[in-house]
C-alpha cells in the first residue's frame, strides 16, 4: 500500500534478511541466501529489476547472488561481492555508477578500477569503497570536495580518497556532500 506509517509495519513477502539500506526513497534487503531484495521509488532504476516502475512489495534485483553487502545512495544501489568486485544500478548521472559512464542502469553494473573491496557506502549522488588494505576510492557527484581526492570535479570511475588508510569504517551523507571515516586508531576525518 501507498500509506504513510506512523509506527512500523512488517515488509511484506520478504523474510531471511541479515542485512538492510535506505536510499531517499528505495529500501534494499540482502537476504540470507545471498539475494538482494529492493522496493520503493523506481524512477531511475534503483530497485534493479530492470524497470523503472515503483514497487510497494520488495522484488529481487536481477543478476544478482551471493552478495555480502549491500548499501544504498540518494537515487543508486550497491552490492558487495565476496571476490571483492562492487555491482551498482540505478541513475548514472555525476558517474554515481562507477562504470565510466553517466548511464542509469535499471540493472547491476561492474563498478570499474576497484581491486579488492571490502566495505561500501552510497551518498549524495557518489559512493565509496573500502579497499582490503584499508584505503578509500571513492565515485561520482564532487562538487564542494565530496569525493576526498582534493579535487571538486565528478569521477566516472573510482578514485583513491585522498592520504587516507587503515580506514575501518565509512559514512556519506545521502542529502548533502560530507563523508566520515573512521581509522583503526579511532581517529575521525571528515571532508
Amino acid at each position: 500500500a501507498n500509506s504513510n506509517r506512523s509506527s512500523p509495519v512488517n515488509v511484506a513477502g520478504l523474510s531471511g534478511a541479515v542485512a538492510v539500506a535506505a536510499g531517499s526513497n528505495h529500501s534494499l534487503a540482502l537476504k540470507s541466501d545471498g539475494t538482494v531484495w529492493a522496493w520503493g521509488y523506481n524512477v531511475y532504476g534503483m530497485l534493479g529489476d530492470g524497470t523503472m516502475t515503483d514497487r510497494s512489495t520488495p522484488v529481487m534485483v536481477s543478476g544478482l547472488s551471493g552478495v555480502l553487502a549491500i548499501a544504498a545512495g540518494c537515487y543508486h544501489s550497491l552490492a558487495l561481492k565476496p571476490d571483492g568486485t562492487v555491482w551498482a544500478w540505478g541513475w548514472g548521472g555525476f558517474g554515481a555508477i562507477g562504470d565510466g559512464t553517466e548511464t542509469t542502469r535499471t540493472t547491476p553494473v561492474q563498478v570499474g578500477n576497484l581491486p579488492g573491496a571490502s566495505g561500501i557506502t552510497g551518498g549524495f549522488f557518489r559512493s565509496l569503497a573500502r579497499t582490503s588494505d584499508g584505503a578509500l576510492r571513492s565515485w561520482g557527484y564532487g562538487a564542494y570536495g565530496a569525493l576526498g581526492n582534493g579535487a571538486s570535479s565528478n569521477a566516472l570511475l573510482p578514485v583513491a580518497v585522498s592520504s587516507l588508510n587503515d580506514v575501518s569504517q565509512v559514512a556519506a551523507n545521502n542529502f548533502g556532500n560530507h563523508s566520515l571515516a573512521r581509522k583503526n586508531t579511532g581517529s575521525v576525518w571528515a571532508w
